[in-house]
């Protein structure tokens, strides 16, 4: 497994290296010592599995407050899925820039998003599962979210918007208050 930094400082693509021979493929999906890079040895406190249903939908953008920002390594294991990170880092050269990842389970591709970055995808083919694993426990009182369509963000959906959850309609828009987390 290898690390491609991306334009955002501490946003990874991790390139998933798979063996196949005429009974299938293997690989190997997580090893800590590959991924300090990205990880800086935080270790995962919990898993997360993930079904979405229709093409054009849209979870995100998800995040937690610190004490308990995350870390989290997201991989596609069937399907595929536009990945977004939208970096909310006070003071960080690419505040409120996102960058996406094509999330492929045939490439078997995966991408770490660090703490102080809101996380969102939009599935496009049916049935896509995803795999989190996350450096912090999920902190209800401590959530925070992005709305998908905020302008201050701008994130290019490749398809049109089929399904969001209520929650994720709700998320405000950012305004000029808000000057980005601390973590």
């Amino acid at each position: 497994m290898h690390l491609d930094p991306t334009p955002i400082a501490g946003v990874f693509e991790a390139q998933t290296d798979v063996r196949s021979d005429p009974r299938g493929r293997f690989a190997r999906l997580f090893c800590q010592s590959d991924l300090d890079a990205a990880q800086r040895a935080r270790p995962i406190v919990q898993i997360n599995h993930s079904i979405t249903r229709s093409v054009g939908a849209i979870r995100g953008l998800h995040f937690q407050h610190p004490p308990a920002a995350e870390g989290k390594w997201v991989r596609c294991l069937k399907g595929r899925v536009f990945d977004v990170a939208v970096d909310l880092r006070r003071g960080s050269p690419t505040f409120l820039r996102w960058h996406a990842v094509a999330l492929d389970s045939a490439r078997m591709n995966a991408i770490f998003i660090p703490e102080g970055c809101a996380h969102g995808f939009q599935v496009l083919e049916a049935e896509s599962e995803l795999l989190y694993l996350h450096t912090a426990p999920y902190t209800p009182a401590l959530e925070g979210g992005v709305r998908f369509d905020d302008p201050r963000v701008g994130v290019a959906w490749p398809l049109g918007v089929t399904d969001v959850s209520e929650r994720d309609r709700l998320h405000p828009l950012l305004d000029d208050r808000f000057g980005g987390l601390t973590v």
